[in-house]
């Protein structure tokens, strides 16, 4: 009954998850591109094909702690005529299309709601995966707001310090993913994301 279960909630899962991850990566490349930077089209990244965006380890971390990543879009900011403002503009689109989406994903439960009913079979996956949705994509733009690397929120810090400032934070990114992990498994992360994913949704759904 157990692996049934978890199938079921695999089953719903999955296809928010996979949309929220994409779309993420899409909109960073998206960005680069129009500020001038090619590398992310010329990878094959702006595209919302899901196989082009996975991180193995990324899926498997959503699987078991509910908190995924994608593989990050390749950006040379070489090719911005601001370096500094272009990365920030770039990492601030990623976060931005959860938001998005999670505003998109609560309306259309709203919709769903209202509207002459749907047969529940269809009605009833459809609203699992819209109100995981609105979670998802809340967890994937609060979490990467942490400024910690190679997080965006990092990024988004990198384009506010000033420059020497910004080279001095620039050495921790070898060390950032091990911070994180640490972070996480010590509870802090926790505590400091979920009031806040538990409010936003609770808003967006209330």
């Amino acid at each position: 009954m157990q692996i049934q279960s978890f199938i079921q909630q695999l089953i719903i899962l999955a296809p928010p998850f996979l949309f929220a991850l994409t779309l993420h990566e899409l909109a960073h490349g998206y960005v680069a591109y129009h500020l001038g930077d090619p590398t992310a089209k010329n990878a094959g990244r702006l595209t919302l094909n899901p196989l082009k965006h996975l991180d193995p380890l990324g899926v498997l971390a959503f699987i078991i702690m509910k908190i995924g990543w994608a593989k990050p879009v390749p950006v040379n900011p070489n090719y911005f005529r601001n370096p500094q403002q272009g990365m920030l503009l770039v990492a601030l689109a990623g976060p931005g299309a959860n938001v998005m989406l999670a505003i998109a994903s609560a309306i259309l439960v709203k919709f769903l709601l209202v509207i002459p009913p749907l047969p529940i079979f269809i009605l009833q996956p459809l609203l699992s995966m819209l109100v995981a949705s609105v979670w998802i994509n809340i967890m994937l733009a609060v979490f990467n707001c942490l400024p910690i690397p190679p997080l965006d929120g990092s990024k988004v810090l990198l384009g506010l310090l000033p420059p020497a400032a910004a080279r001095s934070f620039a050495r921790l990114e070898p060390f950032g993913f091990i911070l994180l992990l640490a972070l996480f498994y010590t509870g802090i992360i926790p505590k400091l994301i979920m009031p806040i994913i538990r409010y936003s949704h609770d808003f967006l759904l209330g």
